[in-house]
């Protein structure tokens, strides 16, 4: 893939970090289970954790749940995945050691591994359940990062639907690893050494905000003057075809390959005082297929964090806040919200060229 290549586990550690060195006292292993919301442009956030229940009020609030927990629980629209358009599928990763890459490049690399796991469906010498997946080199020698499960038609805002669906998507990643062993040269070795700690859910609820990102938008390449990140994704949508099989439908972005991101498609509509970041944000089915990966929900993160802080100093609402004011405030961190001058070397080894560009 052409992606950034980084140890996950010591990424932890970064964000442990981060979060101490600004002074947040934060809790893991703790549930949002109902929120309350004051006149006074107050909010009261019900907590529950092996501790007991617990209540935090605040006069801001940032939703990075995923599944746009605190929004549903006020009563803020959104729309369901899958109610319009089937949701899209969702995986476990894994992870394998003892992969010999030059041996696997050798033999044919991606390509090869791609016609092996097409035959191995069609021929279901291996019960895979699909024909195509990737897998990444990883920062430690001999290691890859494999997104190739797919389980479908399960609903992961069921506890009981998300439960069967990890345990299928432990089962599909043990059958790769015979496959890799069985069919791919340079894994012959190889075994799994770590699976994602959740299965990953790429869609639940969308939430309807002041704008509401299309796929028009993402195809136009388009940057407007209200954009707080940029995204070059593709529209990566895996979703059921019509012959009954899951596969990944593409379409990439014309030109530069770059669209910008509206500031109001972080403010849910309805409400003053919230924002909401990552994979429950404010898109169509289609967008959302582009805009949901880690970089830009990263990229949500920061704007909305910043955004806070301008609208309780300035007492404004959150659909009111001075939009070129924050776009400064996070082109001065490092955002991007320009096309840049060069587009990166994406090949394997392309890193090396860009650090040496970068330097210069």
């Amino acid at each position: 893939g052409t992606g950034v290549n980084y140890n996950p586990e010591r990424l932890k550690l970064v964000w442990d970090k981060l979060i101490i060195e600004a002074g947040i006292n934060y809790l893991l292993h703790t549930t949002l289970v109902d929120v309350i919301r004051e006149e006074s442009e107050r909010i009261t956030c019900i907590f529950w954790n092996k501790s007991g229940f617990y209540k935090v009020k605040a006069r801001r609030a940032i939703d990075a749940s995923g599944d746009a927990d605190f929004c549903a629980l006020s009563g803020l629209p959104f729309e369901l995945a899958g109610k319009n358009e089937p949701a899209q599928s969702m995986t476990t990763t894994f992870r394998m050691c003892n992969v010999d890459q030059q041996k696997f490049e050798i033999a044919g690399g991606n390509k090869m591994m791609k016609e092996r796991m097409t035959n191995a469906f069609e021929n279901r010498t291996h019960l895979l359940p699909r024909k195509e997946g990737s897998a990444h080199e990883m920062c430690q020698p001999g290691c890859i990062s494999t997104v190739a499960v797919k389980v479908s038609d399960l609903n992961a805002l069921k506890i009981d639907e998300l439960t069967n669906a990890e345990i299928d998507g432990r089962k599909q990643a043990f059958e790769y690893e015979r496959f890799f062993r069985d069919k791919i040269p340079g894994y012959e070795d190889s075994k799994i050494i770590g699976l994602s700690h959740q299965i990953g859910v790429r869609e639940t609820r969308r939430v309807y905000g002041e704008h509401r990102l299309t796929k028009e938008e993402c195809l136009s390449g388009d940057i407007p003057d209200s954009s707080v990140l940029l995204c070059g994704a593709p529209i990566e949508d895996h979703r059921e075809g019509k012959d009954g099989q899951d596969e990944t439908y593409w379409e990439y972005i014309p030109g530069a390959g770059i669209y910008g991101v509206p500031y109001g498609t972080l403010v849910p509509a309805e409400c003053s005082i919230a924002w909401v970041v990552g994979r429950c944000f404010s898109a169509t089915h289609d967008a959302h297929a582009s805009c949901r990966s880690m970089a830009q929900t990263m990229s949500m993160g920061q704007a909305a964090g910043l955004a806070v802080i301008q609208s309780l100093k300035t007492d404004r609402d959150a659909k009111d806040i001075d939009v070129a004011m924050l776009r400064n405030e996070l082109v001065a961190l490092g955002q991007i919200l320009e096309v840049p001058d060069y587009i990166a070397d994406t090949s394997r080894n392309g890193w090396k060229n860009n650090l040496i560009r970068n330097q210069k």
